[in-house]
């Protein structure tokens, strides 16, 4: 059990180390954040490093040696040619991509160009919530944020969402084909339809939708206090943060999705679990919408 735990944790573990080491935040804090038992994470750091993750290790550095050798001009798909002959084996393709972002290796040549504009953001709030995540009562405080997730092998879908910080639960999610406005918005809308009088103050990150004047007037309309994270800080929004790292581990990284319907049903199955069905402990072993309805 120990084991299959240590693995299905391993990025909020990874992301926990570089955040405390970057950042200097507390193990503490970002353990909370993370929703995982601080010895456990604790554990993982003395754990002794796999076979694989050995070899990760040595592709690694025979990788940055080519690279130097090549002057940077191998893309992932030539590098792993490469790489086989050296280590006489057949890695595939995308586990030396993923070695290649990890060490910050890419192509010198046919960079791909991006496909958006820097804009300005029409409206930036101060945050407000400091990272006060918990909130006395349902509809105090809400996190907000868009996550990617892919199927059919590298088609993209993305999932919108807001978080109640009081238990925790989805309040309202929208998973659409374009990262755009109108997600956002949408999602925003189904969340205020359900308020009954309640003014939650709603954190965001810097995204270009929440900077959008559309988004702004939402708020207003809604008498709702709007906090944005401050640049380059994901830990000022950990619990949404939290959660997506929650479904992908539990759901979406367990299994493949070839259509987009297919992760629609999968997302939908999911989110009503994680609501009405997860117990959790710092809810007194109560699921989220059990939890409110105590409140209520």
């Amino acid at each position: 059990m120990a084991k299959i735990s240590q693995v299905r944790f391993k990025d909020k573990y990874i992301a926990i180390q570089e955040l405390h080491q970057e950042e200097n935040f507390s193990i503490t804090l970002l353990c909370t954040i993370a929703g995982i038992v601080r010895s456990a994470y604790y554990k993982w750091q003395k754990r002794t490093p796999s076979v694989r993750e050995r070899q990760n290790e040595e592709i690694i550095k025979e990788m940055m040696v080519l690279h130097e050798e090549v002057k940077g001009i191998f893309g992932y798909r030539r590098m792993t040619l490469n790489l086989n002959r050296r280590f006489e084996e057949s890695f595939n393709h995308k586990r030396i991509y993923r070695l290649m972002k990890i060490a910050e290796i890419q192509s010198v040549i046919r960079k791909k160009k991006k496909r958006y504009k820097q804009s300005t953001p029409q409206h930036v709030a101060e945050n407000i919530l400091n990272r006060e995540f918990k909130a006395e009562k349902p509809n105090e405080k809400w996190v907000t944020d868009v996550t990617e997730l892919q199927y059919g092998g590298s088609k993209k879908a993305y999932l919108s969402a807001i978080r109640d910080l009081y238990d925790g639960s989805i309040v309202s999610y929208v998973l659409g084909h374009s990262n755009n406005n109108k997600l956002v918005f949408k999602t925003f809308d189904q969340a205020t339809a359900l308020l009954e009088g309640a003014h939650p103050l709603i954190h965001s990150d810097r995204g270009f939708q929440y900077t959008h004047q559309g988004f702004k007037r939402r708020v207003d309309s809604a008498e709702m206090t709007h906090s944005m994270s401050r640049v380059g800080k994901c830990i000022d929004n950990g619990p949404m943060e939290s959660f997506w790292g929650t479904l992908k581990s539990e759901k979406y990284y367990l299994e493949k999705y070839e259509t987009f319907k297919e992760l629609s049903v999968a997302i939908d199955e999911y989110i009503h679990f994680y609501n009405y069905d997860r117990y959790q402990e710092r809810l007194k072993g109560l699921s989220p919408m059990e939890y409110r309805a105590k409140a209520a």
